[in-house]
C-alpha cells in the first residue's frame, strides 16, 4: 500500500452530537478503511478549548467559539490508516459549509461556518499535537476505545 500509515484526529462538535449525527460520521471513516483507535465523549472545558485553539485566542469570534464548543458534549476520535490526515481533511470537506463539495461530511451535513459539525486535523504535526492534548495520560501506542456501552448506544 501506498502511503504513510499515520493517525488523526476528528471531533464531533455539539452540533453533530446535538444532532445525533456521530454514527454517520464514524460509518464513513469506517467505510474507507481507517481503524477507530480511541474514541471519547467529553464536556469541554474552555482551558481544553483555549490550548487546542491557542491560535485563535486574540480573534474577534474566539468567545462565540468557547461558547458553542462548551455548549454541549463533544465526540473525540483517533483514526489511524494511511494518509490519515490528508484523507481525513478530503472526506470533512472545506471549512466554510457553502464552499464544501456534496459527498463530504460538512457539505452534507453543514449549514453555516460557525456550526461545521467536524474538526479535523490539519497535519501530521497537528494530529500529534491534538492527540497529545484530547487523551492526556494515554499511551498513544495503546489508546483504546474509551466509551461506555451507554454512551456508544446513545450516539448511534
Amino acid at each position: 500500500l501506498a502511503g504513510v500509515r499515520e493517525r488523526t484526529l476528528i471531533a464531533v462538535k455539539p452540533d453533530g452530537v446535538q444532532r445525533r449525527l456521530v454514527g454517520q460520521i464514524i460509518q464513513r471513516f469506517e467505510l474507507r478503511g481507517f481503524k477507530l483507535v480511541g474514541l471519547k465523549m467529553l464536556q469541554v472545558s474552555e482551558d481544553l478549548l483555549s490550548r487546542h485553539y491557542s491560535q485563535l485566542t486574540g480573534k474577534p469570534f474566539y468567545p462565540d467559539l468557547v461558547k458553542y464548543m462548551t455548549s454541549g458534549p463533544v465526540v473525540v476520535m483517533v483514526w489511524e490508516g494511511y494518509n490519515a490526515v490528508q484523507t481525513s481533511r478530503a472526506m470533512v470537506g472545506l471549512t466554510n459549509p457553502a464552499d464544501a463539495q456534496a459527498g463530504t461530511v460538512r457539505g452534507d451535513f453543514s449549514i453555516h461556518v460557525s456550526r461545521n459539525v467536524v474538526h479535523a486535523s490539519d497535519s501530521p504535526e497537528g494530529a500529534q499535537k491534538e492527540i497529545q492534548l484530547w487523551f492526556q495520560g494515554q499511551d498513544e501506542n495503546h489508546l483504546h476505545y474509551l466509551f461506555s456501552w451507554c454512551s456508544l448506544f446513545c450516539l448511534l
